[in-house]
C-alpha cells in the first residue's frame, strides 16, 4: 500500500472530476468535432485507469475492475487517435487505422477471457498490450511533434509540446510500472505521486482549455475546394476579397494563385514568408484568420490539387502520366499525392479522370 493513502485517494478523485470537467467542456463546445469526442473518449480511458487503480486493490474479481482494467489500457490508442483527427485535421481516420485499433482492444478481451476459463494469465498477450500501448503512445506523440511547423492555430501550437510531455510521457511512465509490477516492488512505491502528477497534469490541461476557449482550437477542417481553378488549367480564379481583408492576405492570394508559389520543391511557411518579406507569424495568421486553413499542408495540397483536378480533366492532358501532373503541381512523391487525393475526392487520381472525362462526353 501507498503510506499516503489519503493523499492518494484525493490526487485519484480529483483527477476524475477534472477528467469528468474537461469532457463536459468539449462535449458543450466542440460535440460535432471528431477530435473533441476522441478526447473524451480518451479522458474516459484515462479515467479508468484511475478507477482500475483502487478496484483492483480493493474489489479485484469485481465486473467493474476488470471493465476498467480493460478500458484503461485503450488510452494509448485514443492518444493517437486523437491526434491524427487533432493535429492532422481530419473529420475521419480510415478502415485500415480503425482495424489497427479494433484489432489492439482484442488483445485485453482475450487475456480477460483466458483469465475467466483457466485462471491463468498469458504473459504473450500482455506483453503484446505493453508493446502495444507503448507503440501507440510514440505514435501519437510522433504525430504531434511532426506537424508542429505547419499549424497555422495558435493556441493549438502552444498546446503541442504540452501534449507530447503530458499525455505521452504518461502513457510510458504508466507502461514503466506495470512492468514494475510484473518484476518487483516498483508500483507500490511509485503509485501516489504518480496519482499526483496525473492530477497536475489534467489540471493544467483544463485550465489551459479553459484559458483559450477559442472556436478555432477544435474547429471542423475547412472542407478541400475553397479554391477553384479554371477549367483550361490557368491561374486560380480566386473569390472577390472583402471588404475587411488585408493587403498582406491579397498578396498571398497572388503569389500563390497567379504566380503559383506552390509548385515550389520543398515550399513551406518560411519560404512563403520570405517570399512575401513578412514575418512568418503575419502569414500564419493571415492563412489561419482571414482564409480559414489550419494547417499549412492543407492550404497548400487546396491550391496543388485544384491544378490537378483541372488536368485531369482536360482532354488535351488525358495522355499525361498522373504522376507527372502531381510533380508539377508541387507534390514531391506519388504517396502523399495519392493520400491527399483520396481524402479530398474520395477516391483515386485515375477514377477521378476518367469519371470527369466521362460527365464531359469526352471518355
Amino acid at each position: 500500500m501507498t503510506p499516503f493513502p489519503t493523499l492518494d485517494l484525493l490526487a485519484r478523485g480529483g483527477t476524475l472530476a477534472l477528467l469528468a470537467l474537461w469532457s463536459l467542456v468539449l462535449l458543450r463546445d466542440h460535440a460535432r468535432v471528431p477530435a473533441a469526442r476522441a478526447a473524451v473518449a480518451m479522458a474516459a480511458a484515462i479515467g479508468a485507469y484511475i478507477l482500475a487503480g483502487l478496484l483492483l486493490a480493493t474489489a479485484r474479481d469485481t465486473l467493474a475492475a476488470l471493465v476498467c482494467d480493460v478500458a484503461s489500457v485503450m488510452a494509448p490508442p485514443l492518444f493517437w487517435l486523437f491526434a491524427r483527427l487533432w493535429f492532422d485535421d481530419r473529420n475521419r481516420v480510415g478502415t485500415r487505422n480503425w482495424a489497427l485499433i479494433g484489432g489492439f482492444a482484442l488483445l485485453p478481451l482475450a487475456q480477460v477471457t483466458l483469465i475467466a476459463t483457466t485462471g491463468h494469465v498469458s504473459i504473450v498477450i500482455w506483453s503484446l498490450v505493453r508493446v502495444g500501448m507503448v507503440g501507440f503512445g510514440l505514435a501519437g506523440m510522433w504525430v504531434a511533434w511532426r506537424g508542429r511547423a505547419s499549424d497555422l492555430v495558435e493556441p493549438r501550437r502552444a498546446f503541442r509540446l504540452a501534449l507530447i510531455l503530458a499525455i505521452g510521457g504518461f502513457v510510458l511512465w504508466v507502461n514503466l510500472l506495470e512492468a514494475g509490477r510484473v518484476v518487483g516492488n516498483l508500483m507500490p512505491l511509485a503509485r501516489m505521486p504518480t496519482q499526483v502528477a496525473i492530477f497536475v497534469v489534467i489540471l493544467t490541461a483544463v485550465l489551459g482549455l479553459h484559458a483559450t476557449r477559442s472556436p478555432e482550437l477544435f474547429a471542423l477542417p475547412r472542407p478541400q475546394g475553397f479554391f477553384a481553378l479554371s477549367r483550361a488549367g490557368g491561374p486560380v480564379d480566386e473569390p472577390k476579397p472583402t471588404p475587411a481583408e488585408s493587403p498582406l492576405t491579397a498578396r498571398l492570394r497572388h503569389v500563390m494563385g497567379h504566380d503559383r508559389a506552390y509548385r515550389a520543391e520543398g515550399f513551406s511557411l518560411t519560404a512563403l514568408a520570405q517570399l512575401l518579406v513578412e514575418p512568418e507569424y503575419r502569414v500564419r495568421r493571415a492563412i489561419n484568420g482571414e482564409l480559414g486553413f489550419r494547417n499549412f499542408t492543407a492550404f497548400l495540397n487546396t491550391y496543388r490539387l485544384a491544378e490537378v483536378k483541372a488536368a485531369l480533366a482536360d482532354a488535351a492532358q488525358r495522355e499525361v502520366p498522373i504522376l507527372t501532373i502531381a510533380i508539377d503541381a508541387g507534390f514531391g512523391s506519388l504517396g502523399p499525392f495519392n493520400r491527399a487525393f483520396r481524402e479530398a475526392e474520395g477516391m483515386t487520381p485515375s477514377e477521378w479522370r476518367a469519371k470527369s472525362l466521362v460527365d464531359s462526353g469526352i471518355g
